[in-house]
């Protein structure tokens, strides 16, 4: 796709309807991103009076649509990213953490004509850490995040960790392990970890903890920087979106964020 003109609309067609989904499609149809409209929707749920446009089948929105938004998690990406960008559409990723797959990611940057971006989601700092890592190689960059227990609890998890977890009186760590690690056992829980993988170049350098903390009211990230030419550190704090507590609630702002910068609105910090 051809950088949007300013006098033409870019047309979006969304991928789920859940809490980032939600958010993210309502505002598109006030027309609250100048320069983007939302033309469809996607999802597995027949959605009714629900949806604010046509629900379709994916085929459909990458016919329909110079942009995909994907807000319905990894699975999506790995089924239909180069397939979207294959026949020509735009793809805008909000769950990162399906870059942990080395194939996926570079069959994703390979595939076109249509571009891939990615959201940074509920984290910051991720502008200067790629400007940082231009200057030389990071000599370690680390990542803390926090949540209530609850959102952490996963399937292969033994009964030992678990009731470690549901009997915490203060914060437990819950698993320790590089960016490549962390994401594929926390789906939905830990693409800010991919993300500043991401912006670090390398999912190997990033050491990620994941802490189970009852008294989390706030979802806390912290990223730690160090390299030749400096440290840094950021640290976040949200509220979890009451709907979906494994997601913090600035997530789909931060889409939508992205929506205005893909379809032109000046005065943007890129």
């Amino acid at each position: 796709m051809n950088r949007t003109p300013r006098n033409r609309t870019l047309k979006v067609g969304l991928v789920g309807w859940g809490a980032i989904g939600r958010v993210v499609g309502t505002a598109l149809a006030q027309h609250d991103v100048p320069g983007a409209e939302l033309t469809c929707l996607v999802d597995n749920r027949p959605l009714g009076d629900a949806a604010p446009a046509p629900q379709v089948t994916f085929e459909d929105a990458i016919a329909r649509c110079d942009l995909i938004v994907e807000a319905a998690g990894q699975g999506v990406v790995r089924e239909w990213g180069e397939r979207v960008l294959a026949a020509g559409t735009d793809l805008l990723v909000a769950s990162t953490g399906a870059l942990t797959d080395d194939e996926l990611a570079k069959r994703l940057r390979a595939a076109g004509p249509g571009r891939v971006y990615f959201t940074g989601g509920a984290v910051g700092g991720l502008d200067l850490l790629q400007a940082v890592r231009a200057m030389g190689p990071l000599d370690e960059v680390r990542l803390t995040t926090t949540k209530l227990p609850a959102t952490l609890e996963q399937p292969w998890m033994d009964e030992e960790l678990l009731g470690r977890m549901r009997s915490a009186t203060g914060p437990v760590e819950v698993m320790s392990g590089t960016a490549r690690d962390v994401p594929v056992k926390f789906p939905k829980s830990t693409n800010v970890a991919a993300s500043v993988a991401l912006a670090a170049g390398d999912l190997d350098t990033v050491r990620v903890r994941v802490v189970a903390d009852p008294a989390a009211h706030h979802t806390r990230h912290v990223i730690e920087v160090s390299g030749p030419h400096g440290r840094y550190r950021f640290e976040v704090a949200h509220l979890p979106d009451p709907g979906n507590p494994a997601t913090s609630q600035v997530v789909p702002y931060s889409v939508l964020r992205s929506l205005a910068a893909l379809a032109g609105r000046t005065g943007q910090i890129l």
